[in-house]
C-alpha cells in the first residue's frame, strides 16, 4: 500500500478510537503523580497548578470559540456516517489554522501532563499527541481535499495546519451561539474540572490527610461543572432548548 493510503487508512482507524488518547494520557499522569507524591514531590501547590489549569482553559476557550461560530456538517466528521462537510470552513478561527479543534484538545491536555511536574512525561505526551493526530489530520485533509479541491488547496496553502498563523482574522460568517456551545463542550467542561480535582485529590491523599476534601475551590469548581452538565444533559433530553437550526 502507498504511503498517502496507508496514512488516510491509520488516520480513518485512529479516529474511531480518538477518544482513548486522553485515557492513556490520564492514567499514565495519574500513576506518574502518586509515585512522585510518594516520594515527596509537591507540585500542588502555590500558581503551578493555576498556570496548569490556565493552559488546559485556553485549549477550552479555543474549542468553545471554533464549535460556537461553525455550522451543522461542516468541516467535520461522524463516526457512523462517515466523514461530513457540508462547506469548508474558512472563516473565523479558520482563517488562523486549519485543526483549531485539536490545537484546543492539545492544549486542554497539555494542562493535565504539566500538573505531574515531569518534564520528560510532558514532553512525551507532545510526541504522542503529534504522532497520532497527525494521521487523523492527514485522512481529514485527504477528504476534504477530495471533495473541494481548488478551494481547499487555496485555503491549505495560506493557513498552516495547527500553529496558527499572526495576522488578520476573517470575521466568523455565523454569530455565536451558546447554545451549540454547551450542547456540545459540556463533556469536556465537566471531565476538565474533574480531572484537576482528581489531581488534587490525590495530593490532599499522600501529603495532607489533614486537609477536606470538599472544603476547597478545587471542589467547589468540579462540583460547578459537573452540575451544568447535568443540567444541560437534561435538557437535551428532556426538552428542545438546546437545538437550533442549521447548528
Amino acid at each position: 500500500m502507498a504511503l498517502i493510503e496507508e496514512f488516510n487508512s491509520q488516520g480513518n482507524i485512529l479516529f474511531r478510537y480518538r477518544s482513548y488518547i486522553p485515557i492513556i494520557i490520564l492514567i499514565a499522569a495519574l500513576v506518574l503523580y502518586y509515585f512522585q507524591l510518594h516520594t515527596g514531590l509537591d507540585n500542588f501547590h502555590g500558581y503551578y497548578p493555576w498556570l496548569c489549569l490556565g493552559v488546559s482553559l485556553l485549549g477550552l476557550i479555543i474549542r468553545v470559540y471554533t464549535v460556537g461560530h461553525t455550522p451543522k456538517n461542516t468541516s467535520g466528521r461522524n463516526t457512523g456516517e462517515g466523514q461530513l462537510a457540508d462547506t469548508l470552513n474558512q472563516t473565523g478561527i479558520y482563517s488562523l489554522v486549519r485543526h483549531p479543534l485539536y490545537l484546543g484538545n492539545f492544549l486542554m491536555y497539555l494542562g493535565l501532563a504539566m500538573i505531574t511536574g515531569h518534564l520528560w512525561f510532558v514532553i512525551s505526551f507532545v510526541l504522542l499527541y503529534w504522532l497520532y493526530y497527525e494521521r487523523i489530520m492527514f485522512a481529514e485533509e485527504h477528504f476534504l481535499r477530495n471533495k473541494f479541491g481548488e478551494q481547499y488547496l487555496k485555503w491549505a496553502a495560506s493557513v498552516p495546519a495547527f500553529v496558527p498563523k499572526l495576522g488578520n482574522m476573517a470575521s466568523p460568517n455565523l454569530s455565536f451561539s451558546w447554545k451549540k456551545v454547551l450542547k456540545k463542550e459540556k463533556n469536556g467542561i465537566a471531565a476538565l474540572f474533574g480531572l484537576f480535582y482528581v489531581f488534587y485529590a490525590f495530593h490532599i491523599w499522600a501529603l495532607h490527610p489533614e486537609l477536606s476534601y470538599w472544603n476547597n475551590i478545587w471542589f467547589c469548581l468540579f462540583v460547578s461543572s459537573l452540575t451544568l452538565y447535568l443540567i444541560l444533559k437534561i435538557l437535551k433530553y428532556q426538552t428542545n432548548w438546546l437545538e437550533q437550526e442549521g447548528r
